[in-house]
C-alpha cells in the first residue's frame, strides 16, 4: 500500500509543468522518496511519456552514469534529444549528495525546456549557493513524517485488531516515521530503526557536511535539544548543564551547532508572536522535534512530559497541513500556538488534562 499523501501532492500539482523548481525537503527517510515515485506516477498519468522522465536517487549505487555535472548534464542532453522538442521531467532524489548540484540544475534550466523535481535532507538545498544560482525560481514543500491519520490508515490496511486508542497510544511514543508503520515494527525495533535515522542525520548531515570535530559535545546538546524539545530555548541552561558533564562550549559554537540541527530538518524552530502587536519576536524561540518519536531513543519506552510530547504532535499536524505555526505572546501570558492559513488563524492550546478554565 502506497498513500497518497494528498497534502503534499496538492501542493506539488499547483506548479506542475511549470518553469519553477519543486524543493522538497525533509528529514531522512520521512518519505521524500516516496513522494517522488507518487509525482512521477502523476505525471505518467496525466500523459507524459515515460521516455520523457529521468528519475535519479544520487544515493544509489546504481546509476546509469557517473556521479558528476557532466555526466548528469550529458544524461539530460541524451533525454532532451529524445524527447525532440517535448518538455522533459527531472526528478532528482538526494540531490545533495551531487557535489555544487545547484550549478548542473541551473544549467539545465537554462539549456533546456524541463521540469524539475528536487528532493534533500537537509536545508541546506536552501542555502546561499542555491539562492544565487536559483533565486527567485524555485518553492519549498517541507515534508514531514506520517501524521496519525496516516498511520491509522496503515494500521487499518494491515488488518489490525487494536482500537484507535491504542494505535494513538503507539503513535504517540513511536512517533511517525514511515518505516516503522509499514513494517508494523516492535517498540523495542521501532528504537533501534529510530537510533539508526538519528546516528545518520548525526554523522552525515551535521558532522560530515559541517565537518565537526568535537563530534561529543555536538551529540550532547542535540541529546539535550532532544530531551527538551518543546522548551523555550535557553542557551545559558545548555551551558549549565554542558559545565555539569565537564565539557564547555562557547556561545558562538553553540548557536553554530543550532543552526546545523535546524538544517538537518531534525529540529524545528518555532517563533513567537506578540498578539497584540502583530509582530514575529525573535527571541525566546522554542525548538521542537521533526518528529516526536526521536524522544524513544533518549528515554526508550517512558512517556516523560506527555503534554510536550502532544504540543509537539499537533505542531506537526499544522505544520503538515500547510499552516503557518508561532508561539503566541500576550500581555506576559503564552499561547501554545497561533497557526496562520491564509486569512484563517487558530489560536490552539494544548493541555492532558484539563485542570481549570483558565
Amino acid at each position: 500500500m502506497v498513500l497518497q499523501r494528498n497534502q503534499y501532492l496538492d501542493q506539488v500539482k499547483a506548479f506542475m509543468h511549470q518553469d519553477i523548481i519543486k524543493v522538497i525537503t525533509g528529514i531522512r527517510r520521512c518519505g521524500k522518496s516516496m513522494l517522488l515515485s507518487l509525482i512521477r506516477d502523476e505525471l505518467l498519468q496525466q500523459g507524459v511519456p515515460q521516455s520523457h522522465l529521468l528519475m535519479v536517487n544520487f544515493e544509489s549505487f546504481q546509476l546509469e552514469f557517473e556521479k558528476t555535472l557532466k555526466a548528469v548534464y550529458a544524461a539530460v542532453q541524451a533525454l532532451v534529444k529524445q524527447a525532440a522538442g517535448s518538455k522533459v521531467y527531472l526528478l532528482f532524489d538526494e540531490i545533495q549528495e551531487l557535489e555544487h548540484w545547484e550549478r548542473v540544475i541551473n544549467a539545465c534550466q537554462i539549456d533546456f525546456n524541463c521540469d524539475i523535481y528536487l528532493t534533500g535532507s537537509n536545508a541546506y538545498l536552501l542555502s546561499s549557493e542555491l539562492s544565487t544560482y536559483l533565486s527567485g525560481r524555485y518553492i519549498e514543500i517541507p515534508v514531514y513524517p506520517f501524521s496519525f491519520r496516516e498511520v491509522w490508515e496503515y494500521w487499518v490496511h494491515k488488518g489490525t485488531t487494536s482500537t484507535k486508542e491504542q494505535a494513538f497510544e503507539q503513535y504517540l511514543i513511536l512517533g511517525g516515521m514511515p518505516f516503522i508503520h509499514q513494517n508494523v515494527l516492535s517498540q523495542e525495533n521501532a528504537r533501534v530503526y529510530l537510533e539508526d535515522v538519528f546516528e545518520s542525520v548525526l554523522v552525515k548531515d551535521i558532522v560530515a557536511r559541517n565537518k565537526v570535530r568535537d563530534i561529543e559535545t555536538l551529540r550532547r546538546i542535540l541529546v539535550y535539544c532532544v530531551a527538551n524539545s518543546g522548551r523555550t530555548f535557553s542557551a545559558s541552561s545548555i551551558v549549565k548543564y554542558l559545565k555539569n558533564e565537564h565539557l564547555s562550549v562557547s556561545l558562538d559554537t553553540l548557536y553554530r551547532y543550532i543552526e546545523y540541527f535546524k538544517a538537518s530538518c531534525l529540529v524545528l524552530p518555532v517563533n513567537r508572536f506578540d498578539i497584540k502587536g502583530k509582530e514575529v519576536l525573535r527571541f525566546q524561540q522554542k525548538l521542537y522535534l521533526c518528529d516526536h518519536g526521536f524522544r524513544h531513543v533518549v528515554f526508550s519506552s517512558h512517556m516523560r512530559d506527555i503534554e510536550l510530547v502532544l504540543e509537539n504532535l499537533v505542531l506537526l499536524h499544522l505544520l503538515q497541513y500547510g499552516y503557518k505555526v508561532f508561539v503566541g505572546q500576550l500581555d506576559g501570558k503564552e499561547i501554545d500556538f497561533v497557526a496562520q492559513k491564509g486569512e484563517r488563524l487558530l489560536y490552539v492550546q494544548v493541555c492532558y488534562l484539563l485542570a481549570g478554565e483558565e
